[in-house]
């Protein structure tokens, strides 16, 4: 059994660590028939110094004391533009619960919040939170709205980054932060209401995703970029099985940086191409820029191996986007610029080595992809 998308807070890593299980996906609005992309997140940290009181490290008295936070949060939210009037239809939204009501199976996705659930198959959930609330508590770091859920899934695809997961690294706490796409290919079905707003939740549009992280702190910079929704530019029909996924940029191995690198993974109709750096039998080489500007931030990543080469040209425009916040285990929130978006869109172009050089497979016309870009205050 693969236990990669199971509970990971043992040892160092439950006195000062985190771990969580992220979900995007797109609904469609019963009003309107337009698509939304929509995340979903499953959170615990510091479950070790917790009780029956969820102790947030923004609070300012606990910040004076030296409380590192604890607590277990159900996070979720949508992205959007700005409507006519300027108002933004988008929030994320923070729910904490003592460690007290937080449970988690460490050998699969199998996590209660309170009654908040979410496991292989089945995601049951709510969070709210009033703008009387989100304005009295900044520890929150959370916006006001509510959003609830019922939803069914079904993994499609995975992606393992490989021997960085596997039990031996884990336990001995070799990674600073992990990563995991147990479903980088994820079918949903359900409903979602935000706002007071229905949205059915479709398997052949939702364009699902879902993955873990964990350790003992974040990654500056970050990099995250994927997309379930794309098209062939030779034949234009819709890709079923065809997913990009990209995460990653500075490792940190007993607190030891390394040179910048990302881990792109590739599946073309359920054929997986990786780019993975730590696979070095495979000649895996990259390069990479993420600029931020006022309009958009982009991902523009060449990677190539002895066997194939990609090229990834996208960009998330940055009025659909959000802040995300998160404390780390020490209570310190160096995050502030975290760039998170549903609406990336672009290109990746794929091509084979052949004896007479490369030869294109296929350049793929992707939209409504999650990402995110950010790096700690300097």
């Amino acid at each position: 059994m693969d236990d990669r998308n199971g509970y990971m807070l043992k040892g160092k890593l439950a006195r000062r660590g985190y771990d969580w299980w992220w979900h995007s996906l797109v609904g469609v609005s019963e009003k309107t028939g337009e698509k939304q992309p929509f995340f979903i997140e499953y959170y615990v940290i510091n479950p070790a110094l917790g009780g029956t009181e969820a102790m947030l490290g923004q609070l300012p008295a606990n910040k004076k004391k030296g409380i590192h936070p604890s607590y277990a949060m159900v996070k979720a939210g949508r992205w959007g533009s700005p409507d006519a009037s300027g108002e933004k239809h988008m929030a994320q939204l923070h729910n904490f619960y003592p460690i007290s009501q937080f449970s988690a199976d460490p050998d699969s996705m199998n996590v209660k919040i309170g009654k908040h659930t979410a496991t292989e198959t089945r995601l049951v959930g709510s969070v709210r939170l009033s703008f009387e609330e989100a304005l009295a508590h900044p520890e929150y770091m959370s916006d006001s709205g509510e959003m609830s859920w019922d939803l069914k899934a079904k993994k499609i695809l995975p992606y393992s980054v490989g021997f960085g997961t596997s039990p031996f690294f884990r336990n001995i706490n070799a990674f600073q932060m992990y990563w995991h796409a147990a479903g980088m290919l994820t079918e949903y079905e359900g409903r979602i209401t935000f706002n007071g707003e229905e949205y059915r939740v479709e398997p052949e549009t939702s364009a699902g995703y879902q993955d873990k992280n964990w350790g003992c702190d974040y990654t500056s910079p970050w990099v995250w970029l994927n997309c379930n929704n794309f098209k062939s530019g030779i034949t234009r029909n819709r890709l079923t099985r065809t997913s990009l996924d990209v995460g990653g940029a500075q490792p940190v191995v007993f607190g030891v940086s390394l040179p910048r690198r990302l881990l792109v993974a590739f599946y073309h109709e359920g054929e997986l191409h990786e780019f993975n750096f730590s696979k070095f039998w495979t000649g895996s080489t990259q390069r990479f820029d993420c600029p931020v500007t006022d309009e958009k931030v982009e991902w523009n990543i060449d990677a190539w191996t002895r066997k194939a080469k990609i090229e990834i040209r996208f960009s998330c425009p940055r009025s659909t986007m959000l802040n995300v916040n998160y404390e780390n285990p020490d209570g310190d929130k160096r995050h502030n610029a975290l760039w998170n978006g549903g609406f990336a869109s672009g290109y990746v172009k794929l091509s084979r080595k052949t004896a007479s050089g490369w030869e294109e497979i296929d350049t793929f016309d992707g939209e409504l992809g999650g990402c995110e870009y950010g790096e700690y205050d300097r």
